[in-house]
């Protein structure tokens, strides 16, 4: 077996256009190369000391077998993956389009791919792409299994991380700070004289969506900061959807009938709350401001129109292509990291 020392020059040997071969495999396991493949193939007919010892070479060096043959697989093929978390909410839409049209422009085609907010999914579906030799790959946050990271790093290609911004990023990152979007939206609250603040949103509970969870973060801090009660969450973990925003309305007002304002983890909750308010003759803003994020057009034909911290989605998805694009066409980068910003959009409805 190789030593960690010389596992890690193989692995920065195989950085750049030089892939991982079988035969390194091999050599870190200490085993013929006929063996590796077997291993890999047919996986039964080798023992279970030696596929593990196999397995920890694969997962060592990054290997991704090829399946795609010959000159073809070491240029890479003109297809981007673009992993998300979900095809059916308007975020991740946006970004894709942004996407989308600037890689088609360049002569690439994306493919698809969705994790249901799923890290060993995300993780399933990286091991998949890669084995057909993408030009590059664009996946949504900065939290990705180990295993996953680390094939990503040792592939070598150009990979744009999404959706949120900080370090380390595998590669290149494109996104918002979080926790800033959600102390924005908090501090507009805030200086409208409102002080018993709630955030309702969904999927924090379970760490699916923890980029909802750092905006909870940044609110909480500036409230605490400003000395007024600062831990009034309410949350499911169910999907995010108009009628959530209902329950979550409902229920917040039923056990704080003294709440003041409602900060929204995103513009569909906030929408519902704004209806069931019509429906039930709850004056927004006069007996409760609400406040939303993402800039989803729906909030402008509400009634009231919703105040939403808004976020450039198609420009996120147009700036991470291009990020992408400039490293495949072997141009430098001003920087592998972007911040694409949020604007404090304010309406009727604070």
């Amino acid at each position: 077996m190789a030593t960690d020392k010389e596992g890690a020059r193989g692995r920065r040997r195989h950085r750049g256009n030089n892939r991982v071969t079988i035969e390194d495999v091999a050599k870190e396991a200490g085993a013929a190369p006929i063996t590796v493949s077997r291993a890999l193939n047919t996986p039964e007919k080798v023992s279970a000391r030696l596929r593990e010892r196999i397995d920890r070479a694969v997962e060592a060096l990054g290997y991704v077998p090829n399946l795609i043959a010959g000159g073809l697989a070491s240029a890479g093929t003109r297809v981007i993956p673009v992993v998300v978390p979900s095809l059916s909410i308007l975020t991740f839409i946006e970004v894709i389009h942004g996407i989308q049209q600037t890689l088609e422009a360049a002569g690439y085609q994306v493919l698809l791919g969705s994790t249901d907010f799923d890290l060993d999914r995300e993780a399933a579906l990286i091991d998949s792409v890669l084995g057909y030799s993408p030009s590059g790959v664009i996946l949504t946050g900065l939290r990705h299994r180990e295993r996953a990271a680390h094939r990503l790093k040792a592939w070598g290609r150009p990979v744009v991380e999404i959706m949120e911004l900080g370090e380390p990023c595998i590669d290149m990152n494109v996104g918002i700070d979080n926790a800033g979007a959600g102390a924005c939206m908090a501090q507009h609250l805030l200086d409208r004289g409102y002080r018993r603040i709630a955030f309702l949103g969904t999927g924090m509970g379970m760490a699916r969506d923890y980029r909802a969870r750092e905006r909870y973060e940044g609110h909480r801090e500036v409230l605490e900061a400003a000395g007024v009660e600062s831990g009034l969450l309410f949350q499911h973990d169910e999907p995010s959807s108009y009628e959530l925003g209902r329950q979550l309305f409902l229920e917040a007002l039923e056990a704080r009938p003294d709440l003041e304002a409602m900060h929204f983890a995103n513009d569909n909750l906030a929408a519902g709350a704004i209806l069931e308010a019509n429906r039930r003759g709850i004056r927004v803003p006069q007996d409760i401001a609400i406040g939303g994020y993402l800039g989803l057009s729906l909030g402008e034909h509400l009634t009231p129109r919703l105040t939403t911290v808004t976020v450039p989605r198609f420009g996120m998805g147009v700036e991470a292509a291009r990020l992408l694009l400039t490293r495949l066409e072997g141009r430098s980068l001003a920087s592998s990291r972007v911040d694409i910003g949020y604007e404090l959009s304010v309406r009727e409805s604070t």
